[in-house]
């Protein structure tokens, strides 16, 4: 055996074994090797297909014209580096045809000629870690290496290929330990040169022809692209085969060193977080001024830093972007980290700073603990933002930034949910008119219009007809009886449940007559509009866990009655394939990062009281496997604990999986004093001063009253409660170190105050060290009801349990409601109660812990694509209105900086 036989069949030994190793880890990986060349010729597909099968690697060829020019290169090239399924590349095309703009193009990771500026500046520098040697080089090596005589310290002298291919060889020979000189084919003292080297390198050989008799004896020549007739003896390296044998060997082994390199890409990658240095200010300025005076990062380095992949995000400008779902196929063997609930006891009208205590708790896990952690938020409407509440993105020096992005428009998710409940609500009116004013067979021909001369059914409506127990597929075979229950939908028009929507407080649409222009030919009915966050379609958004899944769940949605009582489908109307396509880029969550630098996913936000408050369980899907085994995701529930946290674990936990480990309980001072008898706390109106001297019976009275039932609510579920007291300027020591003491009697696992709205991150380091010994503990998670139950007993048993009635009362619509929806099998639902924030009972301005109550239902409805009974206790507003003085006096634009002022 020679030389060049021993060389080749290491090689595909090495490489051989390299692959079972892989498969052995992947089974499904498969090696690809892709050949881009110009012209039909095969003799390099033929080559590299023969070694190709010995080692076990695929190869595909793409064959450009042969007179293509750069674009068409580029344009195959950028496809070929989006394909995960391709590991190499392979530019067989004619040197003038691989320009710098071709070389930039190539993705250096699928580079395996190593021929790209970046490759080859690797190999120059000795860094092969993430680079490749030309295969070429590689070969020309191995025949210097296995030469009879040892060639260390001997002259190589190089011949012509001026370029990579030199530059590689020359790098490759002289780090082994040899002398390289260079000449090149005119040189006039060439056959001088060649008979004094050791060995000789002839790089691009064309028809020139090394005579033997210049050759010393004994030194040995290699032909890189071997002449058109040679003397086999002058050198007795390699014949044309062999060489070209031996380096499609290397680059079949370059190919699998990529797809190694890319198997270990897709790993879980540990974090790299830098965090944002803080510089608090006393007094603290405003929200808008702390968020414009951090400087965020880029946001794919943020996505490096925690382990995304680039091709894994979807950029919406330098700060934000959408992460892809993909992360959790490629992630899905890694565990979970420590799953941690933000909920809070009931608030005053002005709200206890939920946000700004998850936003603070971590940026004290990540940026003072060094522990990875994820915030999950939801998405605020723009409704509040100019409205009364204002934005939603934290607070002081625990905030999301930019904080404008967060609080107006996002990457479009509302205007997406927007538009797709519109476009249900415009089919639902077209649908009643179109039926109202044509025959079945008008209808018929309309909605399977013959095409070509061919009818035939959509998807859509093949699943409609098997739901109606109509088994065909060919439209011409339907009976009279048959197209008359296809075409018609039958929608009673009192009986539709289904409203537009709009992102903004507009009270005026909360009732609307629709239908008057004379082109709808009579078919006026009264409706109305709801903001956009309460629309069923952002609580589907919020819990489907994952495409398929919200497609599902949107077909599902029922949006009205037919005159004879049978629920009617966004399928039904055919819609829910287009609802699906509108949602397609709103599924993913929009990653940003806390003003110390720390990530957070911003997703969904469902209405906290005729939905369940809480944002996406994809969002939290995703951060759990990106913080890794001991990091912990912090996300928030709407409203109090008995509202938003109860719908967290009874509908979102059961949707999702997922096992909380801890709740933090948000309280304030103020908020408690309410609860223990102070006077009523109204939005815009200056706090009485019971809420701005001490005051610790008040204090006592609301930790015993409210704070204890809330913990004890926790508690029902078997997860152990953290009490964050969420500092403000005007309360005492005394009346914090108060709430932490009665706090731990009632049942917390521990209470400290958190000063993260004044300090950042540093002011909920305590916090964020109870969490984490909290979080080590065992829990015992536990659903309060089986949702086997029937849904009046659910019912009862959240009013019970959770809210402390003595009992509930049903209206005879809300009875007659529960028998239709057991009827028509969405009995098992779980329930999800509408019900003020601002009282554990259904009396707003009954505070602390009431009991002896009996809660009373007014109407129960469904949400079922969603997948929820929600009982109406009380009128619920969905649509709210502006105050007389707006947010929106104060919010402005510069026209020169474009810059915004009066945000908060």
């Amino acid at each position: 055996m020679g030389p060049l036989d021993s060389s080749w069949r290491k090689v595909v030994q090495s490489t051989r074994e390299a692959i079972v190793t892989l498969q052995k880890r992947n089974p499904a990986i498969q090696p690809l090797l892709a050949i881009l060349q110009a012209g039909e010729d095969d003799s390099m597909l033929e080559i590299n297909k023969k070694m190709a099968v010995k080692i076990g690697l695929n190869i595909t060829q793409i064959c450009l014209a042969k007179e293509c020019n750069e674009d068409d290169i580029v344009e195959e090239l950028l496809k070929l580096n989006d394909d995960p399924k391709v590991h190499g590349i392979y530019l067989h095309l004619p040197r003038g045809s691989i320009t710098s703009r071709v070389l930039n193009t190539l993705k250096p990771e699928k580079d395996i000629e190593g021929i790209s500026d970046l490759n080859m500046g690797r190999l120059i520098r000795g860094d092969l870690s993430k680079g490749f040697v030309p295969p070429l080089a590689s070969a020309v090596l191995d025949l210097l290496e296995n030469h009879d005589a040892p060639l260390e310290g001997k002259t190589v002298l190089l011949v012509g290929g001026e370029g990579p291919l030199q530059l590689a060889v020359q790098c490759l020979i002289e780090r082994s330990g040899m002398v390289t000189l260079k000449s090149h084919w005119s040189s006039k003292t060439l056959q001088a040169q060649v008979m004094q080297a050791d060995a000789v390198v002839l790089l691009d050989v064309g028809n020139m022809y090394v005579p033997p008799t210049w050759i010393r004896p004994g030194a040995a020549i290699i032909y890189s692209k071997p002449a058109l007739e040679k003397d086999e003896s002058a050198f007795g390296l390699s014949s044309k085969s062999g060489l070209e044998s031996l380096t499609a060997a290397y680059r079949t082994q370059n190919v699998v060193r990529s797809c190694s390199r890319w198997l270990k890409g897709q790993e879980y990658r540990p974090w790299h977080l830098r965090s944002l240095k803080l510089q608090p200010l006393t007094p603290v300025p405003s929200d808008l001024e702390i968020s414009r005076a951090q400087i965020p990062k880029p946001v794919d380095q943020l996505a490096e830093e925690i382990g995304l992949l680039p091709e894994e995000l979807e950029a919406y400008g330098r700060s934000k972007a959408k992460v892809r779902l993909s992360v959790l196929e490629r992630l899905q063997s890694q565990p979970n980290g420590k799953y941690i609930l933000v909920a809070g006891i009931t608030p005053t009208p002005l709200g206890e700073g939920k946000s700004t205590v998850t936003v603070g708790l971590v940026q004290a896990l990540s940026a003072h603990l060094k522990l990875n952690s994820f915030a999950c938020l939801r998405q605020p409407s723009q409704g509040p933002t100019f409205g009364v509440k204002g934005g939603a993105a934290g607070g002081g020096y625990a905030q999301v930034i930019p904080m404008e992005e967060f609080n107006l428009h996002l990457t479009g998710d509302i205007h997406a949910i927007t538009a797709a409940n519109n476009l249900v609500a415009a089919a639902i009116d077209a649908r009643m008119l179109h039926e109202a004013t044509q025959s079945d067979k008008a209808l018929f021909n309309r909605l399977v219009p013959s095409v070509n001369g061919v009818r035939k059914f959509s998807p859509i409506q093949i699943s409609r007809l098997q739901r109606l127990g109509i088994r065909k597929t060919d439209p011409a075979s339907l009976t009279p009886e048959e197209i008359n229950a296809f075409v018609r939908l039958d929608l009673d028009p009192s009986k539709i449940t289904w409203q537009r929507v709009v992102d903004t407080n507009d009270r005026f649409l909360r009732k609307i007559t629709v239908g008057q222009a004379s082109s709808e030919k009579g078919q006026i009915r009264e409706t109305g509009f709801d903001i956009a966050v309460a629309s069923e379609i952002m609580a589907i958004l919020a819990l489907a866990d994952s495409l398929e899944d919200m497609k599902n769940r949107l077909a599902r949605m029922v949006v009205g009655t037919s005159r004879s009582g049978q629920p009617i489908t966004a399928e039904d109307l055919g819609v829910s394939g287009a609802l699906a396509v509108l949602m397609k880029d709103a599924i993913k969550p929009t990653l940003m990062q806390t003003l110390e630098g720390t990530p957070v996913f911003v997703h969904a936000g469902p209405f906290a009281n005729i939905a369940h408050g809480n944002s996406s369980v994809l969002a939290d899907k995703l951060a759990l496997k990106l913080v890794g085994q001991d990091g912990f995701v912090v996300t928030e529930a709407g409203f109090g604990a008995d509202i938003g946290m109860e719908k967290f674990f009874n509908i979102k936990c059961r949707a999702s999986g997922l096992r909380p480990s801890v709740v933090v309980l948000v309280a304030t001072v103020r908020a408690l004093k309410m609860h223990g008898g102070g006077p009523n706390v109204s939005a815009g109106a200056p706090l009485p001063r019971e809420y701005t001297d001490e005051n610790l019976s008040l204090v006592a009275g609301g930790c015993r009253s409210n704070l204890r039932k809330q913990i004890q609510i926790a508690h029902l579920f078997g997860v152990p409660v953290v009490v964050a007291v969420n500092v403000f300027k005007t309360d005492t020591q005394a009346e914090i170190d108060l709430v932490c003491q009665i706090a731990k009697e009632c049942g917390a696992s521990d209470a400290l105050p958190c000063n993260h709205w004044a300090q950042g991150g540093r002011g909920s380091s305590e916090l964020a060290q109870a969490v984490k010994e909290a979080a080590s503990k065992p829990s015992d998670f536990q659903f309060l009801y089986n949702t086997e139950m029937p849904i009046v007993e659910k019912i009862r048993t959240i009013a019970q349990r959770v809210y402390g009635a003595d009992d509930i009362e049903l209206s005879p619509e809300a009875k007659s409601k529960t028998d239709y929806y057991h009827q028509q099998g969405y009995g098992s639902l779980p329930i999800c109660m509408a019900k003020t924030h601002l009282s554990l009972s259904h009396m707003p301005d009954k505070k602390g812990a009431p009991t002896g109550f009996v809660l009373p239902i007014r109407d129960v409805r469904a949400s079922i694509g969603a997948g929820f009974i929600y009982p109406l206790v009380g009128t619920m507003s969905t649509m709210p209105g502006l105050p007389t003085r707006p947010c929106f006096y104060d919010i402005d634009l510069d026209p020169v900086t474009e810059e915004i002022t009066g945000l908060f």
